[in-house]
């Protein structure tokens, strides 16, 4: 059939269109690499350097923990979401100018009730200059599951987003204040991404259904810079954005009529752009007991403007003009007794997604965080840190048009909704120093 191959290369677009990653930062960039970190809203980031989870936002800042230090923890996140039906609709190509609705439930909420995210840390001081240190973790990831019957179904159904990284890093103390550090990042990303597929006829008894199953993995590497005079911390830090390419299977089905002939399984390839990183902390001792800490973050997701797919059908582009974006913490840290230490914090998170190319499977807004944590210091040697943090999501409106198919068998489906949401969680560590 001569439709066949635009066909499936629409198809292909439309497919993977929303793919994760490229609304990280606020979307499912994921922050919580450490429960000390989490307790006060990030607000140490880069220059508190009191715990080896420090690796993952200064490497420099590995030159203030002395001897052989490990932590092992992670974070438990609840998200919730809900999606509001704002007039979804759909054209029909026998009908020009008419838009017919989509109807459905509203998905419920995508989120699992409790998304782990494991974190480990080790530093080792191998001379009175030289540091090493490794760190494993889940930077960014996303899972959501949308009931059948979704009115958003052509957008997304179901996301599985998930990162490995792997850090090595070194630090050297160029004399009693200043250090510098960096390292290399090895990064595995594994994704599927499946949505409904619009029939011709708005009156078929199914959809289409498509699903992208790719993986990866690549290098990207950190650096940073560290300062201290007893009184006062400095960090400065960088994270290099991370160039993966995922390759894998896009698998169509389910389609009827003159479009059946798409039905299919290809093997497919798109781009997947993670942001540069840089990190700015400051802490101060106002008191022996009492530090204020201050941190930004800045993130490159500007350098994403679209996505491009690749496969035996040919290569097709897709717009989504991603903007810069930006966190900046405000927290502080009490030590009520030598075992025991208290701290609280706030950050505000700005999406980088753009309000022109919204979608369902980044139900997103801007963020405001509210947390607090503690320390216990069980022994010289052992200490438990926990946190709570609760995220305010801000409600956005979603208004987001899908072409599928090849003229003249084109149909739009245009995604009208209002996402709102929040996030609950739940960290807890064990550090522990020789």
């Amino acid at each position: 059939m001569p439709l066949r191959r635009p066909i499936i290369a629409s198809l292909l677009l439309t497919g993977v269109l929303a793919l994760p990653a490229p609304a990280l930062a606020g979307g499912f960039y994921l922050q919580e690499q450490s429960a000390i970190e989490t307790g006060r809203a990030l607000a140490g980031a880069g220059a508190a350097a009191d715990d080896p989870s420090a690796i993952f936002f200064n490497p420099a800042a590995m030159t203030n923990l002395s001897g052989i230090q490990t932590s092992i923890g992670g974070s438990a996140l609840m998200a919730s979401a809900h999606q509001t039906n704002r007039g979804t609709n759909r054209t029909v190509p026998t009908l020009p100018g008419v838009k017919v609705p989509v109807t459905g439930n509203d998905g419920g909420n995508p989120f699992e009730k409790v998304i782990p995210i494991p974190s480990f840390y080790v530093t080792g001081q191998v001379t009175d200059r030289l540091w090493l240190g490794v760190g494993v973790n889940a930077p960014f990831g996303l899972k959501l599951k949308y009931d059948d019957g979704f009115f958003g179904r052509y957008d997304s159904l179901y996301t599985n987003l998930k990162t490995y990284n792997i850090q090595s890093s070194a630090a050297y103390k160029l004399n009693d204040n200043f250090s510098i550090g960096g390292g290399v990042d090895v990064q595995y990303v594994k994704a599927t991404l499946t949505n409904a597929l619009p029939q011709l006829s708005p009156l078929a008894p199914a959809d289409g259904f498509a699903r992208l199953k790719g993986d990866d993995w690549s290098v990207g590497w950190n650096a940073g810079l560290f300062y201290t005079n007893g009184a006062t911390n400095v960090g400065v830090s960088y994270r290099s954005g991370i160039k993966h390419k995922l390759t894998g299977t896009q698998t169509i089905s389910g389609l009827l009529g003159p479009i059946a002939a798409a039905n299919s399984a290809l093997d497919a390839s798109a781009p997947l752009d993670l942001p540069d990183i840089v990190t700015v902390g400051f802490m101060h001792r106002l008191t022996p007991n009492l530090r204020a800490m201050i941190s930004g973050r800045w993130y490159n997701w500007s350098k994403f403007k679209g996505i491009a797919i690749t496969s035996a059908a040919g290569t097709s582009n897709k717009e989504l003009d991603y903007k810069d974006s930006y966190s900046v913490s405000l927290g502080g840290e009490y030590d009520v007794s030598p075992a025991l230490t208290l701290r609280a914090g706030t950050m505000f998170d700005r999406t980088p997604t753009n309000a022109q190319h919204l979608t369902t499977r980044v139900p997103d807004g801007d963020r405001a965080w509210l947390t607090g944590g503690a320390t216990f210091n069980i022994s010289p040697a052992f200490a438990l840190n926990v946190s709570y943090a609760h995220t305010f999501v801000e409600k956005a409106n979603i208004v987001r048009p899908d072409s599928y198919y090849p003229t003249p068998a084109t149909v739009t489906a245009t995604t009208l909704a209002q996402t709102s949401g929040n996030a609950d969680q739940v960290a807890a560590s064990l550090t522990a120093r020789f």
